[in-house]
């Protein structure tokens, strides 16, 4: 195993295949990571979404895509022109790595996945073959990245440091700029198939550990998904009455059993009850 990675899975106190799996899954996410830096990504856009929190700022839950933005917007752009850097860059790390273009595009999100056989890389990392005999040998492991090519405006970005496999800074959006994006999608997700509980999850995080939002952010996403058209700014008030509609109408125990699986500490989740959102959404600070 190469130096660097028994270093990355050291980090991992794992017990089950599973544990064993999802630290696979972060590692390759932190090789492309390192792949798209060193292939000038950063250039042209920035990282966020769940797992920017979880990589960049310490966000205490499992995600599984790799989700960026353009700094501006570029319907031209693809994926493909990275996808040779990613490749060589983690095969560089002993891992097979296969890099797949998604065909046809009807909106504005350019998608591609990263793809491995999970068994063979299990053994890879942990060099024992005896503990995944009742994994499944053609189990594929997925990981999916998007590019938003047409962002909405009224976001800053900053470069973080990540330090492994070695020291290198990945433009990630700001957090005041990530919470907007996370506000709108617990306000617009179209809940008609699932409720999705990692947003109430992240919703939390961000209240306990960095409540500004930026509102100007906040209104140019929802002005261009078409859930605000009002002729004025978006207002404290407004944001506040909005989350407490889509509060009152949330199904607890479905959101609940929905983030549970990627949540470590279950006890997280216990307490969540209406009344709970409903007062800390009071702590929300625009900047």
């Amino acid at each position: 195993m190469h130096e660097a990675i028994q270093s990355m899975l050291s980090r991992y106190d794992c017990q089950s295949l599973t544990e064993y799996e999802n630290a696979l899954r972060k590692i390759l996410q932190e090789l492309a990571l390192l792949g798209l830096w060193r292939s000038k990504f950063f250039e042209h856009a920035a990282f966020y979404g769940g797992t920017a929190l979880r990589v960049l700022y310490g966000l205490d839950r499992f995600s599984e895509d790799l989700d960026f933005s353009l700094l501006k917007p570029n319907p031209e752009f693809t994926l493909e022109t990275y996808g040779q850097a990613l490749q060589k860059e983690i095969m560089s790390f002993g891992f097979a790595i296969e890099f797949e273009q998604r065909k046809k595009r009807t909106t504005a999100i350019d998608s591609a996945f990263l793809k491995t056989n999970t068994y063979k890389q299990l053994i890879v990392i942990q060099a024992d073959p005896r503990k995944f005999e009742s994994f499944h040998p053609d189990k594929t492991l997925k990981i999916k990245l998007e590019v938003d090519t047409d962002p909405p405006g009224d976001f800053e970005s900053e470069s973080r440091y990540l330090l492994q496999p070695v020291p290198f800074p990945v433009r990630s959006y700001s957090l005041p700029d990530l919470f907007a994006g996370k506000l709108h999608a617990v306000l617009c997700r179209n809940w008609k198939n699932r409720i999705k509980g990692r947003d109430w999850f992240d919703l939390v995080w961000y209240i306990t550990h960095h409540p500004d939002v930026r509102l100007k952010h906040l209104e140019s996403r929802m002005r261009q998904s078409g859930h605000f058209s009002k002729k004025h700014a978006l207002s404290h008030d407004q944001l506040l009455e909005l989350l407490a509609e889509r509060i009152n109408a949330l199904d607890i125990n479905k959101a609940r059993i929905e983030v549970s699986p990627f949540v470590h500490d279950k006890g997280a989740i216990q307490n969540w009850s209406k009344e709970m959102f409903l007062q800390i959404i009071d702590r929300i600070k625009p900047v």
